[in-house]
């Protein structure tokens, strides 16, 4: 079956690494962080790493439903108490509520933040046909390289904490997703320069997305 033209209106930036993904009756929250009530339920969480602007248990009630899937890095701690809950680490397939997810590494090269081997994670999350690459906090890795099929790439690009602008862009450039989204700008650290930079250094289609409040 032939894939879909890809289309960004299934998608919703709230600022930092906190997106919403919508198709196929199911709906996606990847690392909810600074959401203001009311919003739409999850059918499924997924969770990056453990740090407090990823790992958000009081943004993780405002999505919360009975029926909610959290998937969570192993590194994430004990404030996840849901018995909801899938443990997961890099290199991992699972189809949790009609939605496949894979799990990759993420991690620093040069700095310590996102040391590698603690099982920080990205996910690809399979749906309608799309292939949607959230790589975490994580520099430009040598995994990423073999990356393929990659139809929407969310990429971090504030540096600090993640990849450069500069970098981003060089990841990007390797493995060639047929749209790129900046992230990792615009609230804790990185600004919408970090974003424009990236645009202009990537030699794929980018769409910097509004932030939704």
């Amino acid at each position: 079956m032939a894939k879909q033209a890809i289309s960004l209106d299934h998608i919703t930036w709230f600022g930092h690494d906190c997106f919403k993904i919508v198709g196929g009756g199911k709906v996606i929250y990847i690392d909810p962080f600074q959401l203001n009530p009311p919003q739409e339920p999850a059918d499924l969480i997924l969770i990056t790493h453990e740090h407090f602007d990823h790992c958000s248990p009081k943004d993780f009630a405002v999505v919360m439903k009975p029926t909610t899937m959290t998937m969570a890095a192993a590194v994430c701690g004990p404030e996840l108490l849901t018995g909801r809950l899938i443990i997961v680490k890099p290199g991992e397939k699972h189809e949790v509520n009609g939605v496949t997810v894979e799990t990759v590494p993420a991690y620093n090269l040069n700095k310590s933040f996102h040391p590698p081997g603690d099982s920080r994670v990205g996910f690809i999350v399979n749906l309608e046909g799309q292939r949607i690459y959230h790589t975490g906090d994580t520099d430009f890795i040598p995994e990423m390289k073999g990356m393929n099929n990659i139809d929407i790439a969310l990429v971090p690009v504030s540096g600090t904490y993640v990849m450069t602008a500069e970098e981003a862009a060089d990841a990007v450039n390797a493995f060639k997703p047929k749209v790129a989204v900046p992230m990792h700008f615009g609230s804790i650290v990185g600004s919408v320069e970090d974003a424009n930079r990236f645009a202009s250094l990537a030699k794929v289609p980018v769409k910097i997305l509004e932030r939704h409040t």
